[in-house]
């Protein structure tokens, strides 16, 4: 049976893993049908797309087990549509009626985690990752998204084993997003050589993936390789829509390469498209 990976949704498998949130972080996914700040960008799942698909456990149940699971699995996929509305309240709600019909839920706490999350209650978010984490142990996806709430939270040196074991998931079915998260806080945890490792193996799986494309340019431009960066930060802003990290650096790579006015046009559009940008204490060379 495929295991499902359980930052950053809902009956899935969510497609290439290619979303980024705006802060600073990745990747949750929910199988309800299952009862099992530095400018770097992690991956979290886009609950709103639909690219999912349903995979059941085939086994012989009772009828009563049967209904159980089906009780369930109702509240969570209401969880699921009132965290997509952004009823966060709504969520928590259902996902805890579904952990009273089954308290061993990986689907609901993950739920919870991303509700909490979403309204601001981080610590809370971080416990329900880590009780998720806990009830699977191998499980990729789970792992993943508690490694990415604790690089969030600071703790990116922590993080770093939590990503080799959601790599050692064979059964995981986005390597790619948990290797550019684990390239990204390795970067942040200054150890640039594993970073380099994991991000470069992320593109090998995924070449437009926005987080590793990102990192590798910040990677390349921490150590004075103004040209590598230039190429890398290119791909990042093809490959997703921008960011306001991403386009800061993409200026302060022209700012060292001379063309200031390159330098000035990421930095406008930064401003257009990210207003709270003004006041930020950076010149038009993109400089802070």
């Amino acid at each position: 049976m495929k295991q499902p990976d359980v930052r950053l949704v809902g009956i899935t498998r969510g497609g290439s893993g290619r979303r980024t949130l705006r802060f600073c972080l990745f990747a949750v996914t929910v199988l309800v049908a299952s009862s099992a700040c530095s400018r770097l960008t992690f991956v979290r799942q886009d609950f709103s797309r639909g690219d999912t698909e349903q995979v059941a456990r085939t086994v012989e149940v009772s009828d009563d087990k049967r209904d159980k699971a089906s009780n369930a699995r109702v509240f969570l996929q209401r969880a699921q549509g009132k965290l997509i509305a952004g009823d966060y309240p709504g969520t928590e709600r259902d996902a805890r009626q579904a952990l009273k019909i089954d308290p061993r839920s990986v689907d609901a706490y993950t739920l919870m985690g991303a509700a909490a999350e979403r309204s601001g209650a981080t610590a809370q978010a971080g416990e329900h990752y880590r009780r998720a984490a806990e009830l699977a142990p191998t499980s990729g996806g789970a792992l993943n998204n508690y490694g990415v709430w604790l690089c969030g939270q600071g703790q990116a040196a922590e993080s770093l084993s939590w990503f080799d074991r959601a790599l050692a998931d064979t059964s995981y079915q986005t390597p790619a997003m948990a290797l550019a998260n684990a390239g990204s806080c390795a970067l942040r945890a200054g150890q640039d050589a594993r970073a380099a490792r994991h991000l470069r193996d992320a593109i090998a799986l995924d070449p437009s993936n926005p987080v590793a494309l990102g990192a590798l340019a910040e990677l390349e431009f921490r150590q004075g390789r103004a040209f590598e960066a230039r190429a890398f930060s290119e791909r990042r802003l093809a490959a997703a829509p921008a960011d306001r990290n991403a386009l800061l650096l993409a200026s302060q790579i022209e700012q060292k390469l001379g063309d200031t006015a390159a330098a000035a046009r990421y930095v406008q559009r930064m401003r257009a498209e990210f207003p709270e940008t003004q006041g930020s204490g950076m010149g038009d060379d993109g400089r802070r």
